[in-house]
């Protein structure tokens, strides 16, 4: 097996769970309203989102993120921007059965580009790259700067090479001015490492069982 290709399980037949971390794609309640919960009214991505704007993410994993912007940006003018940060990309029969549930979003773009093994293409208004490789080595590389970042890596407790001091700052030194991140974690150290490296850091109500999830501004 390719050491860089996702290692999926499934629970209860339906949701995808990464081998290698012991952890959920996305959330047993109800992934796509986490996704619009989380990371879409947390960086409030309907109100700011217009020609130029650039999304970047950690964590591409099923694509359900990109999937839920797209539908929220439907019908607007363009270019969005969309970078995604991939360790290990899923299959593209795993990344179908992973999204089957979700029949309020246009999959088939996504999935007839990831099964080309596409990695740059356009999805509505959005410009979309996924970069494959690990992020602390592929992050810095970046000569991208985001508006609004998406930071769904594994839980910091079992995929804590995406939590680290070193690339929050990474992330803080590709966000603009005013810039926004939004992530489901709510823990100590994450929310230490991201705002000593810059940002204005604010603890807000999780989706589902998750009490507390973490946003803020780059100062």
């Amino acid at each position: 097996m390719n050491d860089q290709i996702a290692d999926i399980t499934w629970k209860d037949n339906r949701t995808p769970v990464a081998a290698r971390f012991d952890d959920p794609y996305f959330s047993l309640a109800d992934g796509l309203a986490e996704t619009r919960h989380v990371f879409l009214a947390g960086n409030r991505i309907d109100q700011r989102a217009g020609p130029g704007f650039h999304i970047a993410e950690l964590g591409f994993g099923t694509g359900l993120n990109l999937l839920a912007t797209a539908d929220a940006l439907a019908g607007r003018t363009g270019p969005v921007h969309f970078t995604s940060f991939e360790a290990y990309p899923m299959r593209a029969t795993d990344m179908a059965r992973a999204l089957a549930p979700f029949t309020a979003l246009d999959t088939a773009p996504l999935l007839d580009a990831w099964s080309q093994g596409l990695r740059q293409f356009a999805l509505g208004p959005l410009q979309v790259q996924i970069v494959i490789g690990d992020a602390r080595d592929t992050v810095p590389l970046w000569n991208g700067q985001a508006d609004a970042w998406y930071l769904d890596g594994f839980s910091p407790a079992k995929n804590p090479e995406l939590w680290t001091d070193t690339l929050m700052a990474q992330v803080a030194r590709h966000t603009r001015k005013g810039g926004t991140f939004a992530t489901y974690t709510a823990a100590g150290a994450v929310r230490r490492a991201i705002a000593a490296a810059g940002f204005d850091v604010t603890r807000e109500r999780g989706f589902a069982h998750k009490r507390h999830m973490t946003t803020g501004t780059l100062s």
